[in-house]
C-alpha cells in the first residue's frame, strides 16, 4: 500500500477565486461546480482572499467583505464533497492596492513606529486557524497555509510557529503553495506534509524547471497547487501573465496542456496538479472561443485535461 498521502494522484482544480461575498452558495456556483466534474477532477482547491489595504498593513480582515462568508466556505465544502471531491481548502491574502501578495514585507527589524512582521503575523496567524478549524470541522483532507508569499517566505520561525500552531486544531494534511521559482529557496519544507508550488512555468522550460525541482523536493510528496495558462495568443511563452496581449485561442492552451503533462508524466515524483483556475460563475458554454482566461470550460484544454486526468487515476 502507498505511503505517498496524495495517491494514486492529484487530478485537481482551483474553484471559487477569488472567493467574493455572495457568489459562493448561490445556483450559479453549485452548477459551476457540477460542470467541474467534466475534466474528470478528483480533488479540489477551494481558494478564497482576505484582502489588506496596503503591502505593509498589518491587518488581515478577514471576517468582512469583500471575503466570503464562513457559510460559503462551510457550502462550498460540502458541495464539493457530495460530488466526491477530496478538498482542499485555500485561504490566501490579496492586496486591495493590486499590490500582488508576493510583495508583502516589512523591516528585517523591528523599528518603532514601523509595521512590523510580528504584527502582521499575528493578524495572518488569526486568520488561517480560523480557516484550520473550519476545515478541521468539515473533514477537509488538506489546508494551505499561505499562496506566493515571496518576500515572507524568508520568515522560517514565523512559518514554523504558525504551522506547529495549525496542527493544534487541524490534524489533515498541510501545505504551502510557493511561488513559481521558489521550490528550492523555502528552508522550512519539513515543517509540512506535502510540498506544493505554482507552476507557470513558459512551455519550453519544463525540463529544465522540474530538473531544478527535483533535489529541492528530496523524496517528500509534491505537486503543483498551481498550473495552467490562459486561452491566448503568446500566453504559452508567458503562462503566469494574465494580462498578456492576445487573440483568444483555446488551441494555444491546449497545446501547453499537452506539454506540460508530458514532462511532469515522465516525472513520478509529481503527484498531480490543482490547475487554475474555474469560477464561481461559468461564462456560457457557447461563448467559450471567445473567452481568454485560464478556466478551461467549453475548450479543447478541457478534453486534453480529462484525458490526462481519467489515465492517471486509473493506473
Amino acid at each position: 500500500m502507498s505511503t505517498n498521502p496524495l495517491a494514486p494522484y492529484v487530478a485537481g482544480m482551483t474553484w471559487g477565486w477569488t472567493g467574493i461575498r455572495g457568489t459562493w452558495a448561490v445556483p450559479e456556483a453549485a452548477a459551476s461546480m457540477r460542470a467541474m466534474l467534466g475534466i474528470g477532477a478528483n480533488w479540489t482547491a477551494l481558494a478564497y482572499a482576505a484582502v489588506q489595504e496596503t503591502a505593509q498593513s498589518t491587518e488581515v480582515p478577514f471576517r468582512e467583505a469583500p471575503t466570503v462568508s464562513d457559510d460559503e466556505v462551510v457550502w462550498a465544502i460540502r458541495e464539493a464533497k457530495s460530488h466526491g471531491l477530496k478538498v482542499c481548502l485555500k485561504p490566501v491574502v490579496n492586496v486591495g492596492d493590486g499590490t500582488w501578495r508576493a510583495h508583502i514585507g516589512f523591516f528585517d527589524q523591528d523599528v518603532p513606529g514601523e509595521p512590523t512582521w510580528g504584527e502582521w503575523f499575528a493578524s495572518y496567524r488569526e486568520f488561517i486557524l480560523h480557516a484550520a478549524r473550519i476545515a478541521a470541522a468539515e473533514g477537509c483532507e488538506m489546508l494551505c497555509v499561505g499562496c506566493e508569499m515571496v518576500r515572507a517566505d524568508a520568515r522560517e520561525a514565523e512559518w514554523r510557529a504558525l504551522i506547529a500552531d495549525v496542527r493544534e486544531v487541524y490534524s489533515g494534511l498541510v501545505t504551502y503553495n510557493c511561488d513559481k521559482y521558489q521550490e528550492d529557496r523555502v528552508t522550512w519544507w519539513d515543517a509540512v506534509d506535502v510540498v506544493s508550488s505554482s507552476g507557470y512555468y513558459p512551455i519550453d522550460r519544463w525540463e529544465a524547471e522540474l530538473d531544478r525541482i527535483e533535489p529541492a523536493v528530496a523524496g517528500r510528496p509534491f505537486f503543483f497547487m498551481e498550473a495552467g495558462c490562459p486561452s491566448r495568443t503568446g500566453s504559452p511563452d508567458r503562462p503566469n501573465d494574465w494580462s498578456l496581449p492576445g487573440e483568444p485561442s483555446g488551441a494555444e492552451q491546449a497545446r501547453y496542456y499537452e506539454a506540460m503533462f508530458a514532462a511532469c508524466d515522465a516525472r513520478p515524483w509529481v503527484g498531480g496538479f490543482m490547475l487554475w483556475d474555474w469560477p464561481p460563475r461559468l461564462y456560457a458554454e457557447h461563448e467559450a472561443a471567445a473567452n481568454d482566461d485560464y478556466c478551461p470550460y467549453g475548450k479543447p484544454a478541457a478534453d486534453v485535461i480529462a484525458r490526462h486526468y481519467t489515465e492517471r487515476t486509473a493506473r
